[in-house]
């Protein structure tokens, strides 16, 4: 029987006792996609950090929630090359992997043409770049996000009115953009794609009093039926990703912009939940499309 590896991390694997609090997602996901496999894969939940010998037994390395790669990027990297080297399938592919990595690649999906928010690009911002950033967006508010970072970990949202301290700086390549209201009053669209078809779409929505939609902050999701121009918008971005053949799975997160439009926040690539609960069938569907590369390898 073919083996397929759910790469985690420590804090997301089953029975770690540091184990985070969004780590029932996990759960959730790993469980989905079992069901799909319906016995005929073995899935395995493990560390994307155990030996190389051991990864090395699997056919397929999907990349589940190894949610600490962002702070070893490399490490990360590097493992994943020596899967590939290895003769083990990586999904998705460390090329898509490498793209993805860095929140630059906003930049190319823009110069394709991809709706998109304001953003300035620092390597290292401190007080007065935030200060800057008001003035070059004319707006009160603003939010300052790690380039190579997930789940708002490390993020900040600074206003004129309660600006960053003078000696503020994030240590590390960062983005600024205009604090957008829509993410409260009505939320942040997800689209799920499985092997470039949409698979079903959500709306994730803040607590009360915060703006961030993950779990981990209290945010909570419900399914939505897009409007047709809605599934268009995130249809189109899949579009403009610059791989011969659609990723395996993607995340396209969009917010709207005062016109109405939808703007791109993230092209989520790596190891995004999917939220199966608000897609009865994507289980099966992920499954199907592994299955379907396993074949094509016989």
């Amino acid at each position: 029987m073919s083996k397929i590896a759910f790469l985690a991390c420590p804090t997301t694997l089953p029975g770690s006792p540091q184990r985070r609090a969004d780590a029932f997602e996990h759960d959730l996901l790993f469980d989905a996609l079992n069901a799909g496999l319906a016995g005929r894969a073995e899935l395995t939940a493990i560390d994307w950090r155990a030996p190389l010998e051991q990864l090395a037994l699997f056919d397929i390395a999907y990349l589940g929630t190894p949610w600490d790669y962002t702070e070893a990027k490399d490490e990360f990297l590097g493992r994943l090359d020596a899967l590939e080297a290895a003769g083990v399938r990586v999904f998705n592919p460390v090329a898509v992997i490498r793209w993805n990595a860095d929140k630059l690649y906003l930049k190319e999906l823009e110069e394709r043409g991809a709706p998109s928010i304001p953003t300035l690009w620092p390597e290292a911002p401190n007080a007065a770049d935030v200060t800057a950033a008001f003035t070059r967006f004319g707006t009160d508010r603003v939010v300052v996000k790690r380039r190579i970072g997930a789940g708002a970990i490390g993020q900040d949202s600074f206003t004129l009115a309660s600006p960053p301290p003078a000696d503020w700086r994030m240590d590390q390549p960062a983005m600024i953009q205009p604090f957008l209201p829509a993410i409260q009053s009505e939320g942040e669209l997800s689209f799920i794609f499985v092997s470039g078809q949409l698979s079903h779409a959500l709306i994730k929505r803040a607590a009360q009093g915060d703006y961030r939609i993950q779990s981990l902050y209290g945010g909570t999701e419900v399914p939505l039926n897009p409007a047709p121009a809605d599934r268009a918008a995130a249809e189109a971005v899949m579009a403009m990703l610059p791989f011969t053949q659609p990723p395996l799975y993607a995340r396209i997160d969009m917010v709207r912009l005062e016109s109405g439009q939808l703007a791109v926040i993230e092209a989520e690539l790596i190891e995004p939940y999917l939220y199966p609960e608000q897609g009865p069938d994507f289980g099966e569907r992920l499954a199907g499309a592994l299955l379907e590369t396993l074949a094509k390898r016989e």
